[in-house]
């Protein structure tokens, strides 16, 4: 703004417009200096057709200006540029560059008023002040220069306030930003790279925070730090500041690779719907580029390399790869790489006599080789992408060193970039949360863990509690489950424990997970998590390699993707990578990357699920991350059966109303049925599906309705007949589930037609119409019908009808002789249907309406057949 008034003052007639909005503490400024600003117009005000000039200060990048960035082609139209960030390529080219090597941008302004003698008005001149000293950091950036210096003093001579810019300038904490500011030191990691200490905080927030990056200079002189750079993820993107007091640190060049910029000192840059810890790993690796060259082939070589001769015998061979504990040998002559045998293929050979033959019989010279100055990107992609252990480094031919496996992991192990520090020790974000374990687990899940940690230990593993049950643990919530992973070998682990509490163990050897069974009842699910360095997917961060990281980044959502150490030295402290608790306590769900949804869409309906829940709401991003799934119509590849699992899920919770909402705002719905529609009409159907579950379930009756069932019925009901039917195979049900979702919904249709019809029915009649309907069917009727006899009918059934039975047994028609068969049924429920009606009161009275009624069927009766 101070650059923009200055321009003012040398363009006669021109209006200053910002493309945005301004920030708080110059609103506050501009409120009590109505002077420093006399020619601004709205956005909204300009004809952008009637412009001649625009005069662009303080940047030059074409995404910074909004809308005037369509003038910048535009014939007719001049363009001025005044700005003293570094150039880059993609920087708006104007007919006029102004640009100086100065620490403010409005100095370079000042520069000219000065050349002019233009006089200015002390609120102007304090406006502009205000620019340099925010500019410059109160002269205390290294990029000041006695040019900053020389514009101040001569702004001061114009009537600059000093006391005015220092008001303007002290920035007075929010309550917010005392919260934020807490969060971003527990947050807070010291890394060192290249010699240089870098501190990297982050943070998340539920809405735009103003003033963001005061809290860099906040915790830079709290802690007297060289360098600093926030990261904080808003609604939809993520904010990176950098500011710097080390000129070995030029913010500015680093915070560019991300798309943004600055000076060397201050900068920043916007990440639109990126992820924490994406833009966490996207800075550092932008930081290590910036402060070091990685290294090449020549520096991670081992040399001088142990080879072989080619006429060299396979039992020679052994002999070598034992001594030097190797598994590779190089087969070269005269220096030259001619091939490489491994100890596999030695000892195999041997095994079949075969000692004595030369190694060139069985090396193999498939392989790729490197020069000397390869980058590390390439051997990494030969390492781990093609999976060769053994890389020869290879210089006109000449073998000059070799590149193993265990080389690569040592550098990422030895790494001082990927071994950070909490800042403060007093707050690590790994907390231990064991007392909350004991809190709200029986002593027999407790007795698991623990031995689960011991059991881990002795075998050399680690143990962790994952998932739900840590998520469920921290929610105050009795954990259902018990997912354990191991570091390790899990179906080895699981036999182990299995032989300590005489349970059962059921291994699936293809995705090395078992399950775990006790003698009462209780299943522990267990997963083997593999730290093979090379499965780490491009985005994750490397910043504390695991392989239980690893198993947590793949998971769906922050608030899943905590674990609990259980073995001794670990037990209870809290793993949280990805920002779960935070997302706890907002009461968000939040995906953990931006392929999350493409990799699995039914992620969006669990999405809604625990929304539902626990009262959660969806991060904007993740809700904006399942409407392009669906505008690229990524669910339409996705099963029948995979969505009803899901639907289940969904309408299964106690309350699902809200989730089958959320489904039709977001076209998730849709999926069961193009044609399925959630109007009020629909809404208050369900409404009447939940209030008569809940009624049911105060009756305690030991029959159990299966709710989704109920639910999915109500949903089809405004449905054409035609395509209701076609929901089941689509949805892939099959079974009992099936019938009850086709001809049986039918046969319920037209029983309650006729039930509509008729008035004053008999008990008797009730039970007739009814006795075939499943439990499912009879509540969906109760809560679709909107006839108050009709609910009397189907409720008297439930409550008492159905509970009804003759008192004559079926041995007492045995002794009278009547065989189990059609005639036998016919008479048991003759013998209900009087009882209901009140025709009889006694077991004699029923023996008697046989005797009467069916004495054709009773042996030796002398009464005629009718």
């Amino acid at each position: 703004m101070a650059s923009a008034v200055a321009a003012s003052k040398l363009y006669a007639n021109s209006v200053i417009v910002l493309p945005g909005s301004q920030e708080k503490g110059l609103r506050d400024f501009l409120a009590g200096h109505s002077n420093a600003v006399r020619c601004q117009a709205a956005l909204k005000d300009i004809d952008l057709n009637a412009v001649g000039l625009l005069v662009v200060v303080d940047t030059r990048q074409k995404d910074r200006i909004g809308v005037f960035a369509d003038l910048l082609n535009r014939d007719g139209v001049e363009i001025h540029v005044y700005d003293h960030h570094p150039p880059s390529p993609q920087d708006i080219q104007g007919h006029e560059m102004f640009s100086d090597d100065v620490g403010a941008n409005t100095t370079i302004m000042v520069q000219y008023l000065m050349e002019r003698n233009v006089v200015l008005e002390p609120d102007e001149a304090t406006l502009m002040a205000a620019g340099i000293y925010e500019d410059t950091g109160f002269f205390g950036f290294n990029s000041t220069t006695a040019k900053d210096m020389r514009a101040a003093a001569w702004l001061l001579e114009q009537g600059a306030s000093v006391q005015d810019v220092s008001h303007v300038l002290t920035k007075t904490l929010t309550p917010e930003h005392v919260g934020i500011l807490d969060d971003l030191l527990t947050h807070a990691s010291a890394y060192s790279i290249a010699g240089i200490p870098i501190t990297i905080a982050k943070t998340s927030m539920n809405q735009y925070v103003e003033d963001f990056a005061v809290l860099a200079h906040e915790i830079m002189d709290m802690q007297k730090l060289p360098c600093i750079f926030l990261v904080g993820m808003m609604p939809e993107q993520t904010i990176v500041i950098g500011r710097s007091r080390d000129a070995r640190v030029n913010v500015g060049d680093i915070l560019r690779k991300l798309g943004g910029g600055g000076h060397a000192s201050a900068a920043s840059a916007t990440l639109k719907g990126m992820p924490l810890h994406e833009a966490e790993e996207m800075l550092l690796q932008a930081v290590k580029t910036a402060l070091g060259p990685e290294p090449l082939a020549m520096h991670l070589m081992s040399k001088p390399v142990i080879s072989i001769p080619p006429e060299t015998t396979l039992a020679a061979a052994s002999e070598l790869l034992t001594r030097y504990g190797i598994t590779v040998l190089p087969v070269t002559q005269d220096g030259r790489m001619l091939g490489a045998i491994s100890r596999r293929t030695v000892e195999k050979a041997i095994s079949h006599g075969l000692a004595d033959l030369p190694v060139t019989h069985y090396m193999t010279t498939d392989f790729e080789v490197v020069p000397p100055s390869a980058p590390l990107q390439r051997i990494k992609e030969i390492i781990v992408n093609s999976r060769q252990r053994f890389l020869p480094v290879v210089e006109n031919g000449m073998l000059e060193g070799v590149i193993t496996r265990t080389d690569l992991l040592q550098l990422f192990t030895n790494d001082p970039s990927l071994k950070p520090m909490p800042l403060l020790a007093e707050k690590t974000a790994h907390r231990n949360i064991w007392p909350l374990v004991q809190e709200r687990c029986s002593k027999e899940v407790l007795n698991y863990l623990k031995t689960a940690g011991e059991v881990a230990q002795k075998l050399h593993y680690k143990a962790y509690a994952v998932g739900g049950f840590v998520r469920d643990i921290l929610l105050d919530r009795p954990p259902l489950d018990v997912d354990i992973v191991i570091e390790g070998d899990g179906i080895q682990f699981a036999h182990a424990m299995a032989e300590v509490f005489h349970a059962r163990v059921r291994p699936h050897a293809q995705f090395q997970t078992a399950v775990l069974v006790f003698p009462n009842g209780f299943k522990l699910d267990v997963a083997t998590a593999r730290w093979e360095y090379y499965e780490y997917p491009a985005a994750l961060p490397t910043i504390e390699l695991s392989s239980i990281k690893l198993d947590l980044y793949r998971r769906d959502f922050t608030i899943n993707a905590m674990a609990i150490g259980l073995t001794p030295q670990e037990q209870g402290i809290l793993l949280d990578y990805f920002g779960g608790q935070r997302d706890i306590k907002d009461k968000l769900i939040r995906v953990l990357h931006n392929l999350s949804i493409v990799e699995d869409p039914t992620r969006a309906f669990r999405a809604i699920r625990f929304e539902t829940r626990y009262g959660f709401s969806m991060a904007k991003q993740t809700v904006k991350l399942i409407q392009n799934a669906l505008s690229l119509q990524l669910f339409q590849g996705l099963s029948g059966k995979r969505i009803l699992t899901e639907l289940k899920l969904i309408l299964e919770e106690a309350d699902p109303r809200q989730a089958v909402r959320r489904m039709w705002d977001l076209g998730l719905l849709q999926l069961i049925h193009a044609n399925l529609k959630l109007t009020d009409v629909e809404e208050q159907r369900l409404t009447a599906v939940y209030e008569t579950l809940s009624w049911y379930e105060l009756l305690f009756r030991l029959k159990k309705p299966r709710k989704w069932v109920v639910y999915l019925l109500a949903l089809l009901e405004s449905m054409k007949l035609k395509d209701a039917m076609t929901v089941p195979e689509r949805l892939q049900i099959t079974g009992a589930v099936k019938e009850l979702c086709g001809s049986g919904l039918i046969n319920a249709k037209k029983t309650l037609g006729m039930l509509i019809r008729r008035k004053n029915l008999r008990p008797s009649e009730i039970y007739l119409m009814l006795r075939g309907l499943s439990i499912e069917h009879l509540l969906y009727m109760l809560a679709v019908v909107g006839h108050e006899h009709v609910r009397q009918y189907i409720s008297q059934y439930i409550m008492d009808i159905q509970d009804q039975h003759p008192l004559t047994t079926g041995d007492d028609l045995k002794a009278m002789g009547i065989a189990p068969g059609p005639v036998y049924k016919a008479i048991l429920t003759r013998l209900l249907t009087a009882r209901l009606d009140g025709e009889v009161a006694d077991k004699e009275g029923e023996l008697a309406l046989v005797k009467r009624e069916f004495s054709w069927s009773v042996p030796h009766s002398t009464a005629a057949v009718p």
